[in-house]
């Protein structure tokens, strides 16, 4: 058996008069992410986390900014082609673990409908995905709250 490991990350400012989208949730907050699709800062540190390990490129490759076909589109598209990629390339995820850097809002009611947004579009178990969260203490641009900030590691068997 081959395993592979990928690290996904993305970061993105806040944005008004956007809904704030992460991991396929909608998070009340006051606040959107600023971004060409829906700015899921999670899905998209997922997303390259798992074609990172599968060494076949990253988010910005496969759904380019400059593209108007992804202008406001789900992240969740994005997921789901990933995870058909990586079953075409006979990939098989292992697990993943999610990081959320943020100062605001809480998210820790959140992380679990997270998890079974991840788990279900990508086909696993909710106990193969984990989501958590952590400030920065106030310090840099999330202390500043002027974004999110969000890692990811996948793990691949094939």
């Amino acid at each position: 058996m081959t395993m592979r490991i990928g690290t996904g990350y993305d970061v993105h400012a806040f944005a008004p008069d956007r809904p704030l989208i992460l991991g396929g949730v909608q998070i009340p907050y006051e606040y959107g992410l600023a971004g060409h699709s829906d700015a899921d800062a999670v899905l998209h540190s997922v997303v390259n986390a798992l074609m990172g390990a599968a060494a076949l490129g990253d988010i910005g490759q496969h759904f380019p900014s400059e593209d108007p076909r992804w202008k406001d589109q789900p992240s969740t598209v994005f997921l789901e082609y990933t995870r058909d990629l990586l079953e075409q390339h006979q990939w098989k995820i292992s697990n993943i673990d999610v990081m959320i850097i943020a100062q605001r809002p809480k998210l820790a009611g959140h992380s679990l409908a997270m998890r079974e947004h991840i788990a279900k579009h990508l086909r696993l178990d909710i106990d193969q995905v984990s989501v958590k969260a952590a400030t920065t203490d106030g310090l840099g641009f999330v202390g500043r709250r002027e974004g999110i900030a969000c890692q990811a590691v996948a793990l691949l068997e094939r």
